[in-house]
């Protein structure tokens, strides 16, 4: 085995490796080998680790190829936590990895991490011990039930599962994955489950015939048929919208050239940030349940919508009702289903970059955007009252806060000072769910995609803490800002430690409010009282974070000023930095942003149930 990782490495690779004869086609090795060795072919080298009884034998075989420099492997302190890291490695770097966990609670909590990953389109490899293949009795941690492969149909309602009951599967498990987490446009994560003993187990394994990783072209309609009724579409409406949905991210050229050829007016999502520049005049920033007043405006006047990337979930539609006037729908997507979400609508199925240009291109022919100058004049308008709204809210003063006793920064003054000063530096942002997460999307002024990542798919608490930790497998790690809330830091300060251990350069900054913000929010909202969204308990987070050796911690204070200098502070620490905000909490209309739309939770499902039943779309 540690001849054969040498000669990889020496050669650079499986392929170059058989074309040198350095190492034979046919290999006698065994199932954890052969896996490493596959997953090699595919690009995967970089392995996110909690070892256990269910991984020991994989676990040697990760050893002897990190000592013969082939592949990378850093530990972790918790699973959800290293499955965050995972999934942030690929969504931000596009590099890509694979989770490694036991069996029992340890993949349980894997598996849980990987629906950030799955909610998200992100494709990951997860790795999991499972209960022996010959039937002797219980295995220690494994599902308590008489029933067989439990952990592998367990897996595979989330995402796509392959149990290695033998090991000669495994060329047939990883064409599968190959597909699954390299999907152009459903990417997710693909579970390998792999029984205790069939993991030393030895078999023949052809190399040559390992599949590697598919290099799929991109698809466009076959002909201008679609394309040629689209632009009639947009040529004839007088109030276009796009919705820009989190597949449009890294499309930022053809998302602004299709916007301006049809004269639209562009609603984002909260993950398709910075997809137009954020001062561009036909950017109208979120739109949906949580908002702004000029994303909801164009989505409620619009009478022709088009969906871009978008599977049109609650943020994005307002829970199918967010488009009222829309006569009709152009959606582009990969998926077939997405495509024909809604009704009247022309489907234009393919990859987004190719399908925008090529529709961009007629539009712009047929000069389609020529009677829209009135209704983009309203939605500047409109942005225009937004961005009024906003600044008042980023120049409140300090309030007082019935907890902290002393006036205290809004969530939004808050927020939009981290930001820019992430934007002043080039640093990536993570939010966390909640309250930050919530104001967050609504505040950041990005000009290109991948400057923001916002795990709304899942709203996974502690998805940005941990995802700090993805730079440490990165080949050129970025400087990030997680942005959490007192309860998301807490479902994994375990970051404090691997950041540290693994070396991660990056700032966590803790806004406190002491509460469930966004749910007492929404409590009050509709029923006028709050209940059990908040605790009595007082937390020095400084002193909690500056316990862990190597982690600078600071105070941001209560005003303006002390946070920046407190920023200034971490951003020149070389390591892992905290800053710690107290914020306001309470009914004051200035501490927060507000929403926008009609949501299908609560005392208002009544209403927005009834309003979709109306909905021609």
């Amino acid at each position: 085995m540690r001849e054969r990782a040498r000669a990889l490495r020496a050669a650079g690779g499986i392929e170059q490796a058989l074309a040198d004869g350095a190492v034979s086609k046919l290999v006698e090795t065994t199932l954890s080998e052969a896996l490493v060795l596959g997953l090699l072919k595919q690009g995967v080298s970089k392995y996110f680790a909690i070892f256990g009884h269910g991984s020991t034998d994989l676990g040697n075989v990760l050893r002897i190829y990190e000592e013969e420099g082939v592949t990378r492997t850093i530990n972790c302190r918790n699973e959800v936590e290293m499955a965050h890291a995972a999934t942030a490695l690929r969504w931000q770097y596009g590099e890509l990895c694979a989770v490694v966990a036991s069996i029992g609670p340890g993949a349980l909590q894997a598996f849980a991490g990987s629906l950030a990953a799955a909610s998200n389109g992100v494709g990951v490899y997860h790795i999991y011990g499972d209960e022996t293949t010959y039937g002797e009795g219980y295995n220690m941690q494994q599902v308590p039930k008489e029933e067989q492969g439990l952990f592998g149909r367990l897996t595979a309602v989330l995402g796509q599962s392959y149990v290695l009951h033998t090991p000669e599967g495994l060329r047939d498990a990883l064409r599968r994955g190959a597909i699954c987490v390299n999907h152009p446009y459903r990417a997710g994560p693909f579970y390998l489950l792999l029984p205790l003993n069939t993991q030393p187990a030895e078999l023949t394994v052809n190399l040559a015939a390992l599949p590697g990783r598919p290099d799929l072209p991109k698809l466009a309609p076959a002909d201008d048929v679609a394309l040629d009724a689209a632009v009639a579409m947009v040529a004839k409406a007088e109030r276009v919208a796009i919705k820009a949905g989190g597949g449009t991210r890294g499309h930022d050229a053809a998302v602004t050239r299709l916007a301006e050829a049809a004269g639209a007016a562009v609603v984002l999502s909260p993950g398709s940030t910075g997809v137009l520049p954020d001062a561009h005049p036909q950017n109208m920033h979120v739109g949906g349940s949580k908002g702004s007043i000029s994303g909801n405006y164009a989505m409620n006047e619009a009478d022709l919508l088009i969906v871009i990337g978008s599977r049109a979930v609650c943020q994005a539609d307002c829970s199918g009702i967010g488009y009222k006037k829309a006569k009709a729908v152009i959606n582009i997507n990969g998926d077939l289903a997405d495509a024909l979400h809604y009704n009247n609508t022309v489907a234009l199925v393919g990859d987004i970059g190719a399908v925008a240009e090529r529709l961009a291109a007629k539009l712009e022919a047929a000069k389609a955007n020529n009677n829209k100058d009135e209704w983009l004049e309203s939605c500047v308008a409109k942005k225009q009252e937004w961005a009024i709204y906003k600044r008042m809210r980023f120049e409140c003063e300090p309030l007082r806060d019935d907890v902290w006793q002393k006036p205290v920064l809004t969530q939004p003054a808050a927020i939009k000072i981290v930001a820019d000063f992430a934007k002043a530096i080039g640093a990536a942002k993570f939010f966390d769910a909640g309250d930050v997460q919530a104001n967050g999307f609504q505040i950041v002024e990005d000009d290109r995609t991948g400057d923001t990542f916002t795990e709304t798919g899942a709203s996974y608490m502690g998805f940005a803490v941990s995802a700090l930790v993805g730079a440490a497998l990165a080949d050129n790690p970025r400087y990030a800002i997680a942005f959490t809330g007192d309860g998301s830091f807490m479902m994994n300060p375990q970051v404090l430690i691997d950041a540290v251990e693994h070396r991660v350069r990056g700032m966590i900054v803790i806004f406190d409010n002491r509460r469930m913000a966004a749910i007492t929010g929404l409590q009050r909202a509709q029923y006028d009282a709050e209940f059990r969204t908040n605790d009595s308990v007082a937390v020095n987070y400084v002193q909690l974070a500056a316990a862990v050796s190597g982690v600078l911690a600071v105070c941001g204070g209560s005003n303006a000023e002390s946070l920046r200098a407190a920023l200034k502070a971490a951003r020149d620490h070389d390591g892992l930095s905290v800053v710690h905000v107290k914020i306001y909490s309470g009914p004051d209309e200035l501490a927060g942003l507000g929403a926008w739309g009609q949501w299908n939770v609560g005392n208002w499902c009544a209403d927005v149930q009834d309003e979709w039943i109306r909905q021609d779309l």
